[in-house]
């Protein structure tokens, strides 16, 4: 039994040392598989894309049956509006994010800047905002062996935390059937100080990478049906990894659609939508490809969008009535 235990110690830190690895080196976004219909949480630019405010509420359950795996969770909105005779967007988004002993909260507000050109609408958006951080030392668990260090300084032994200053800007090309967008997230590439305490003279350093994310989907309506099919792309990376992630969906009446996905060297994605009037809701079931799969049967996820719809048809301010009316 001591034996058993102990190589369930073992898994169980190396486990934990995979994730907290893997939080340190790679920049905070969420792999969404659902990025098609949350477009703001990588570009600032799409904020005020549609005539409505447009609300969005997804979670992401990444690795199952994995202690400590990542949960995202996160609240968006946006709406156009327009100022001195021109469009704009504005929009908020607020992220909780869960992942080995490490806990973030990211709060940003967009603006984006729209004109009209080449049939379509180009937008160019900025996204300043906070990143909050706090590693959990307390759970920690180091064996007591020769092979692991108990004392290792490097190893925060109590609850650390720290906030930094962050930003995004991006732009984006829509036209009624197709949309590209560019992004970059984390534009100051900041190092979050954890301390014990705001007074504290020692802390620990938590570098955040830059991201570079370039995304784009369509529209094709099929002649003399009901159908539609709507593909869409991702790439991402931040020079030291990327990831890219491909989907195709049908649509049937614009209410019902279904699709499937890749994500490369990941996973292979099954999604499932409905539309009821002003409300979409998704689910995504992401089947791991690693060598993860091993230990998870995969990932879930959820997104629920919300539209009430605006009147932003321009209107004619200089109305004049006919003398022979009045």
């Amino acid at each position: 039994m001591t034996i058993f235990a102990s190589h369930i110690r073992r898994l169980l830190t190396l486990t934990a040392a995979v994730l907290v690895a893997w939080a340190m080196h790679a920049q905070p976004d969420a792999s969404l598989s659902h990025f098609w219909v949350s477009p703001t949480y990588y570009n600032p630019a799409s904020a005020g894309s549609l005539d409505a405010i447009h609300l969005t509420l997804g979670s992401r359950l990444q690795w199952v049956d994995i202690k400590n795996a990542p949960m995202n969770f996160m609240v968006m909105g946006d709406m156009p509006f327009r100022f001195m005779e021109q469009r704009w967007g504005v929009g908020a988004r607020v992220e909780a994010e869960r992942i080995g002993l490490y806990t973030s909260t990211r709060v940003g507000a967009q603006l984006a800047w729209k004109r009209k050109m080449l049939r379509g609408t180009l937008s160019v958006g900025i996204q300043p905002g906070i990143i909050s951080q706090t590693f959990r030392g307390e759970e920690v668990i180091i064996p007591d062996d020769d092979a692991h260090d108990s004392s290792d300084e490097a190893i925060p032994k109590q609850a650390v935390s720290g906030t930094v200053f962050d930003a995004s800007a991006g732009i984006a090309f829509t036209r009624p059937r197709w949309w590209v967008s560019a992004s970059v997230t984390h534009l100051t590439a900041p190092s979050i100080l954890l301390r014990v305490n705001r007074d504290a003279q020692d802390y620990y350093e938590f570098n955040v990478s830059r991201g570079y994310y370039l995304m784009g989907g369509c529209n094709i309506p099929i002649k003399n049906t009901l159908f539609e099919l709507q593909p869409a792309a991702m790439v991402g990376t931040d020079f030291n990894a990327w990831t890219m992630q491909a989907n195709l969906r049908v649509r049937y009446n614009r209410f019902l659609s279904a699709g499937v996905g890749y994500r490369h060297n990941d996973a292979a994605t099954a999604y499932i939508g409905v539309n009821l009037k002003d409300a979409y809701i998704g689910y995504a079931y992401d089947y791991p490809i690693s060598a993860i799969s091993k230990v998870t049967y995969g990932s879930h996820e959820v997104f629920i969008t919300y539209n009430v719809k605006l009147d932003m048809k321009e209107k004619n301010r200089n109305k004049q009535k006919s003398i022979r009316l009045m």
